[in-house]
């Protein structure tokens, strides 16, 4: 028989027939285990465990085979060996989660998964007892997305660590956590979370249907799922978010959006999504809404200043000399006098040598990365000055635009910006304001286009919902925020009226005085 045809067949009554099919498909790979037993005082009825070293709690394995042989004798009915399985799994093993399996292809997945399956003579059912107990690594603050304030608690690599983050903070008995799995070959555990009557009608549907339309061997990271299942799969734009944070997962459900749980990742996704969340940190909600206002207003200008400020110096210096202010002018033409290139292969090289140290540094070992990063910067610059190669207004307008990239939250949402910055600053070069204006049109234009699941990417600008405009730009007191965004459906309240603070007036705190301090 072929692996195929052995996978969709069901155990049979005599264990070496069951063990011959298992051995067939696993072969003697060297982390497969397998234990024989007997029940104590009862010879006749012989079993067999089958677990894979390093997937498995050891402790579990030998508590569970423990039980199987010394206290099996004790079970009532044993004459019964046609249900033999089920008299073990109600009166002998008590684990928590235990199931009966009948096809072959669910006790290799529960193998292959961590689970430990027993086989018996004379019962044509598995038993899959969970015993699942692999290392992991531990719960840390998440890397890429840091903050001043809040949780610094982030997503591990265990799926079901990162949904129990989740449930610590939503307590609520309508939220939904739905479990498939997707690849051939890897079989991972995908699972679907949301609020259930505050998500979207249909949306749950339409991320299920993606996901289960998959046909791929192997998912390893969720950047496989991301690609895969994203609106407009040309735009270099992500219109799906992944985070490290349990409270940026728990704060997008209850909004009714869908987060979607990999095993084997600490990036859990998020759809719908806007262009705006990726200029918004989670320690906005946590900071005073002044302080957050401010720094959103920044991060705006800082993406602003990262995607046009190469194109603006290219094409006002090859061009529009006549717009920049005179002492300027003569300023910036004194430092280029000695440089052999025209400005916009100027800009293309610097650019070029900066984000080649920048992504040196990046890969570089921890210990030393920043510091090649840094000193590299310094010293090329320097000295790319001196030889004349670059003129300084050139350094700072690079630096500047560096440094505002940093700026971005989302790690991924500023490479975009950086990709997006060459083609507008080539047609910059070439057409100036004419190809500036354009290739900004264009960008638009192709904002516009694109949807997350439906929802338009760039709202609650375009379709315009100005009562969603109280977490844009500027970060409105909760107190006010008392709606849930506009494509969450049934409860959308989210705080009740008159939660606004009232101290207490001048006249209310001379009453109270004057009350604390009567003798009774």
């Amino acid at each position: 028989m072929s692996i195929e045809q052995l996978l969709n067949a069901k155990f049979q009554i005599r264990l070496m027939d069951n063990e011959m099919m298992i051995e067939q498909i696993l072969e003697q790979s060297v982390d497969l285990q397998k234990r024989k037993f007997v029940f104590y005082d009862t010879a006749d009825l012989s079993g067999l465990c089958i677990y894979t070293d390093g997937l498995v709690d050891i402790p579990q394995v030998e508590l569970i085979l423990k039980s199987l042989i010394v206290y099996g004798s004790q079970l009532e009915g044993t004459d019964q060996i046609h249900d033999i399985g089920n008299m073990i799994r109600e009166q002998l093993l008590f684990n928590a989660s235990l199931r009966l399996v009948t096809k072959v292809e669910d006790g290799i997945d529960g193998i292959l998964s961590g689970d430990s399956l027993i086989l018996l003579d004379q019962c044509s059912d598995g038993i899959l007892v969970s015993t699942r107990g692999w290392d992991a690594r531990s719960i840390e603050e998440p890397a890429t997305e840091g903050g001043i304030r809040g949780p610094r608690d982030g997503f591990t690599e265990s799926i079901r660590t990162n949904t129990s983050q989740v449930r610590r903070r939503i307590r609520d008995p309508l939220l939904r956590i739905e479990a498939m799995k997707i690849g051939k070959k890897s079989k991972t555990d995908v699972n679907v979370a949301y609020l259930k009557g505050t998500v979207k009608e249909g949306l749950v549907d339409e991320v299920k249907s993606r996901l289960e339309g998959l046909a791929i061997d192997a998912i390893l990271e969720s950047g496989y799922i991301e690609e895969l299942i994203k609106d407009s799969p040309l735009s270099p734009f992500k219109t799906i978010q992944s985070t490290e944070r349990p409270d940026k997962v728990a704060s997008a459900i209850l909004e009714g959006r869908v987060a979607i749980f990999i095993d084997n990742t600490p990036f859990v996704l998020i759809v719908p999504v806007s262009f705006w969340q990726y200029l918004q940190a989670a320690d906005d909600y946590y900071l005073n809404y002044w302080n957050a206002s401010f720094f959103r207003l920044l991060r705006f200008f800082a993406l602003f200043i990262s995607f046009t400020l190469p194109s603006v110096y290219v094409m006002l210096v090859s061009f529009h000399q006549e717009m920049i202010p005179t002492d300027l002018a003569l300023s910036i033409a004194s430092g280029r006098e000695v440089v052999p290139f025209p400005v916009l292969l100027e800009m293309l090289l610097l650019e070029f040598v900066f984000e080649l140290i920048r992504e040196a540094g990046l890969r570089m070992p921890k210990a030393i990365g920043q510091a090649v990063s840094i000193v590299g910067t310094l010293v090329i610059g320097q000295a790319a000055v001196q030889a004349g190669l670059v003129s300084p207004f050139m350094v700072i307008i690079v630096a500047i635009t560096g440094i505002s990239s940093f700026v971005i939250p989302n790690y991924e949402a500023s490479i975009t910006i950086r990709l997006l910055r060459f083609p507008l600053l080539i047609v910059s070069g070439f057409l100036g304001l004419l190809g500036f204006s354009a290739g900004f049109l264009l960008l638009l234009i192709h904002l516009l286009s694109i949807r997350s699941f439906g929802e338009p990417f760039i709202g609650p600008i375009i379709p315009f919902h100005p009562s969603e405009l109280k977490d844009f730009v500027i970060r409105f007191p909760w107190w006010s925020m008392k709606k849930r965004p506009g494509f969450a459906q049934g409860d959308r309240d989210r705080i009740s009226e008159g939660q606004m603070p009232q101290p207490p007036t001048t006249k209310q705190q001379s009453g109270q005085e004057n009350r604390s301090n009567r003798k009774p």
